[in-house]
C-alpha cells in the first residue's frame, strides 16, 4: 500500500509541475485533464502527508520520553503520543478507502427514471412523491433538476417520470437508489381504511456523453406528434412532441415537455444514450462477478431495496438492515443518513474483498 502511495505522491508532484508549464496552460484539453487528476489525488496526498507527520510525531515523542525526567512534561508527551497513534489508525483506514478503485461515472450527472409498479393509482401517487423527494434532496445539495419526460395519471400521480439531476458527484451518491421502492399505507383512493402495499421502480443512470457511448443515428427513428396535457397555447397546435425509437433494442422514448421540437429531440437522445450506456455497464457488471459481489445493490431494478411504512413512520433499507423512524424527513429529501450508510457499507465490503484477494 505504501509503495503505491509514494508513487501517487510523485505523480501528484509531476502534475503540479506540468500545470505551470505554458504549453499545458495553452492546451485547455490537457490542462482540464490534469486539473481533474490533481483534484482526485489531492485528498489522498493530504491524508498521506498527515499520516507521515503523525508517524514522525510518534518517533519524536518516544525519543523525548527516553530523555525527559520532568513528570509534567512526560505526561504531555504521552498524551501527544497517544493522540498521534489514534490518528494513525484513523488515517490508515481513510487511506485504504481513498485507494479503492474509483467508479469512473461518480462525477457524472444522472438521469432518473421512476415508474409506477404494482398498485395502480396508489403506485402512481407514490411515484410522484418519490420524484419530489429526489428534487428536494437535489436542492439540499445545490444540484439542478430538469424534467425530461412525464406521463401523469390525472389525479396527481405519475405513471412514469424521467428527469436529469445536474451537479458535482450526483451519480456517486444517487447510484444506490436504483431498485424497487415499496410503500405501505392506507391509500387516499381507498375508503375502507386498509393498508395497501404498492411498488415503484427507480433507475439511476449516469448521463452518457458521446465519448462514453457512440449512438448510430441510422438505428434511430423519429416521429413527431402534437403535445397533450398542460403546456399553454402550443399544446395541440404544433407538432413539437417527439417519439424516438431505437430499432436494435426496441426502446421507445417520448418527450413533449418543451415547446421546441428540437429541444424534445435532444432530451430524447440524452435519455436513449444513457439507457444504452447503462445496459452496457450492466453487461460489464455481470461479467465481473467478484466485483459485483462487493457492491451494495447498485443498478438492479428488480431488487427490492427499501420500504416506506407510513402507519409506523419508518423507512427500512433492506440491503444494510437500516431502519429509521423519520419517514416525514426522508420524504422531504433528508436522504443523507441512508446514503452515507450505504456508501460506508459498500466501502467496507470492497475493503473486505480486497483483503481476501
Amino acid at each position: 500500500m505504501f509503495d503505491r502511495l509514494e508513487d501517487l505522491v510523485i505523480r501528484f508532484e509531476e502534475i503540479m509541475s506540468e500545470l505551470n508549464e505554458p504549453s499545458v496552460v495553452n492546451d485547455q484539453g490537457r490542462f482540464q485533464k490534469l486539473m481533474k487528476e490533481q483534484s482526485d489525488l489531492q485528498p489522498l496526498v493530504d491524508a498521506y502527508k498527515e499520516y507521515k507527520n503523525c508517524k514522525q510525531t510518534v518517533e519524536d515523542s518516544v525519543s523525548m520520553l527516553g530523555e525527559e525526567s520532568d513528570e509534567e512534561m512526560r505526561e504531555m508527551l504521552k498524551e501527544e503520543l497517544n493522540d498521534a497513534k489514534d490518528r494513525i489508525e484513523e488515517l490508515e483506514h481513510e487511506l485504504k478507502i481513498l485507494l479503492l478503485p474509483k467508479d469512473p461515472n461518480d462525477d457524472k450527472n444522472v438521469i432518473v427514471e421512476i415508474r409506477a409498479g404494482a398498485g395502480g393509482d396508489e403506485a402512481a401517487l407514490f411515484a410522484a412523491e418519490v420524484y419530489r423527494m429526489y428534487v428536494k434532496y437535489a436542492e439540499t445539495r445545490r444540484w439542478r433538476t430538469e424534467t425530461m419526460s412525464l406521463n401523469e395519471n390525472g389525479i396527481g400521480g405519475f405513471k412514469e417520470v424521467t428527469f436529469m439531476i445536474t451537479g458535482q458527484g450526483a451519480y456517486s451518491r444517487l447510484k444506490y437508489e436504483s431498485g424497487v421502492h415499496r410503500v405501505q399505507r392506507v391509500p387516499e383512493t381507498e375508503s375502507g381504511g386498509r393498508i395497501h402495499t404498492s411498488t415503484i421502480t427507480v433507475a439511476i443512470m449516469p448521463e452518457a456523453e458521446e465519448i462514453d457511448f457512440h449512438l448510430d443515428m441510422n438505428d434511430c427513428k423519429f416521429d413527431v406528434f402534437r403535445a397533450s396535457g398542460n403546456g399553454g397555447q402550443c399544446v395541440n397546435t404544433t407538432d413539437s412532441a417527439v417519439r424516438l425509437t431505437h430499432i436494435p433494442s426496441g426502446i421507445v422514448i417520448s418527450c413533449q415537455d418543451e415547446k421546441s421540437q428540437l429541444k424534445n429531440k435532444d432530451k430524447a437522445l440524452k435519455i436513449l444514450r444513457s439507457r444504452l450506456y447503462e445496459m452496457e455497464l450492466a453487461k460489464q457488471h455481470d461479467a465481473e462477478a467478484e466485483a459485483r459481489k462487493s457492491q451494495i445493490g447498485t443498478g438492479d431494478r428488480s431488487e427490492k431495496i427499501r420500504t416506506y411504512n407510513f402507519p409506523q413512520g419508518r423507512v427500512t433499507e433492506h440491503r444494510i438492515k437500516l431502519t429509521l423512524y423519520k419517514i416525514d424527513g426522508v420524504m422531504n429529501g433528508e436522504l443523507d443518513e441512508i446514503i452515507d450508510s450505504l456508501i460506508a457499507a459498500d466501502q467496507a465490503a470492497k475493503l473486505a474483498n480486497m483483503s481476501e484477494n
